[in-house]
């Protein structure tokens, strides 16, 4: 019997609903975290005990994401951080507190997730005349995700004289949004390299979703978000007496999922003054493995940055995407503030 129309259509439901299986992981399958390509400009989701690894006393930073608008409705991600660092006993500690709040919509049925993660790091001396921190960071907060019921097509809608949107879905879940708390820790190592008050590196480790919190739309079968552990480094060196490289590399796995990314940036300092230079433009690279090479570029005026990248796509989708993938902008704020403690003038500071 050859294929009508309907049968067709029908075809096309299921695969739109296993579609939205694999984003919900209703049945089983288990979801993943939103990726951000500038995932040096959101400390705080790569791990908590990155929170105060930056020159100044209060960082605030902002990414937005649009990926997939030429495949399809565009999934949107929005990343905002607060960290305020202060040095805390009679040592050389430090304190920091922050604040992630993370926002993700994606698909035809506007599937939003909505975060808010108080953090809290603590940054422990380990030398008294150079950088050289052990920090232990801990976040975590309230999350909400919904859809819009009302923009889903199942394969229950279709009958003999084709869609009919006034025939219910067929779906068994009884609620359009939930709710659950998350958690996750980390631990990090902040040194200055051969004493250097400029050069310096880090390593890191992260646990996020240690509680794993239950993750699904159903209430039968539960369906727990797995744990991610995220492994990260990075290294900032000079090049000349006007520019120096920095490299970054985060290394993630959840359940059955796999990430890496990593690349290098190259910094140029502009002004007179190349130790408070007028201007720093940075111009670099980064590899999703076998997902999306990544441009970027940024320009730093004081205590304000400005940053843009673009996923170009080389994955299996790149024939369908025409190899776009997806664009980010990043704003952040670090500087000094008015006060006695300050660490403008400290001789040890975490910093990166």
């Amino acid at each position: 019997m050859k294929p009508t129309i309907l049968h067709i259509q029908k075809l096309l439901v299921r695969l739109a609903l296993l579609g939205c299986v694999l984003v919900f992981g209703t049945v089983g399958v288990q979801a993943q975290d939103p990726h951000i390509s500038q995932f040096f400009e959101a400390p705080l989701l790569r791990n908590p005990s990155l929170a105060g690894l930056f020159e100044g006393d209060i960082r605030i930073q902002g990414v937005y994401r649009n990926q997939w608008g030429s495949v399809t409705t565009p999934y949107q991600t929005g990343s905002f951080n607060v960290e305020y660092k202060q040095p805390i006993g009679k040592a050389n500690d430090y304190i920091t507190t922050g604040v992630e709040v993370l926002y993700d919509k994606a698909g035809i049925t506007n599937f939003t997730t909505s975060n808010i993660y108080p953090a809290l790091n603590y940054h422990k001396a380990l030398s008294g005349d150079k950088t050289k921190y052990l920090s232990l960071g801990a976040m975590g907060g309230y999350v909400q995700r919904r859809i819009d019921r009302s923009k889903m097509t199942t394969n229950s809608q279709y009958g003999p004289n084709g869609y009919n949107p006034s025939l219910p879905d067929g779906e068994t879940f009884s609620t359009t949004n939930y709710h659950y708390w998350d958690g996750s820790f980390g631990m990090s190592f902040n040194s200055s390299i051969n004493g250097s008050e400029i050069d310096n590196y880090f390593v890191g480790l992260a646990y996020h979703h240690f509680n794993r919190p239950l993750n699904s739309f159903y209430k039968n079968p539960p369906v727990e978000l797995q744990p991610k552990l995220v492994a990260s480094v990075g290294a900032r060196f000079t090049a000349s007496e006007t520019s120096y490289i920095t490299v970054q590399a985060d290394i993630s796995k959840q359940g059955e999922y796999h990430e890496t990314i990593a690349g290098a940036t190259y910094s140029l300092k502009i002004g007179d003054d190349y130790d408070d230079p007028d201007y720093i433009l940075h111009l670099g690279g980064y590899l999703r493995w076998k997902d999306a090479f990544i441009p970027f570029i940024k320009l730093d005026y004081k205590p304000l940055s400005l940053g843009f990248s673009y996923d170009a796509n080389i994955s299996q989708l790149k024939t369908a995407s025409q190899g776009r993938g997806g664009f980010e902008l990043s704003v952040s704020y670090a500087g000094f503030l008015d006060r006695g403690n300050s660490t403008k003038d400290a001789v040890v500071c975490p910093r990166f």
